[in-house]
């Protein structure tokens, strides 16, 4: 399930999916990033998310439901447009939008506080 935003983000990109609950792991066969997200203790199933593009911010989500069957193989039970992956990349365009919009207004808030002087901060005034 690919996952399209068109707009520009304050905050990188890594942080965001991060703050989606997701862990970087990197293939050492290939050397790609990608991040997961698991839906219990055990290693499978688990949400698998990809980076397809930075400008615009593409993501690529997809559900592992086991190891790959085979030594070599990167074939593996995907689930690509289930209800739960729908409900998944839904949580995840949401919750990042909603990060970066808190990060812009932390940011302005923060620009709004050094405008003022230093008694004025210290005092409140």
């Amino acid at each position: 399930m690919k996952i399209n935003f068109s707009q520009k983000f304050n905050q990188n990109t890594d942080f965001l999916i991060r703050r989606c609950g997701y862990g970087q792991i990197r293939d050492s066969r290939t050397g790609q990033t990608s991040y997961v997200r698991r839906l219990r203790s055990d290693f499978y199933p688990r949400f698998h998310l990809y980076i397809n593009s930075e400008k615009p911010l593409v993501l690529n989500l997809h559900l592992d439901q086991k190891k790959a069957s085979y030594e070599g193989q990167t074939a593996h039970s995907g689930d690509y447009d289930s209800d739960l992956v729908k409900q998944e990349g839904q949580r995840i365009y949401n919750q990042i939008l909603a990060e970066d919009k808190e990060a812009a207004s932390s940011a302005m808030a923060s620009a709004e506080e050094e405008k003022r002087g230093f008694f004025a901060r210290l005092f409140g005034k």
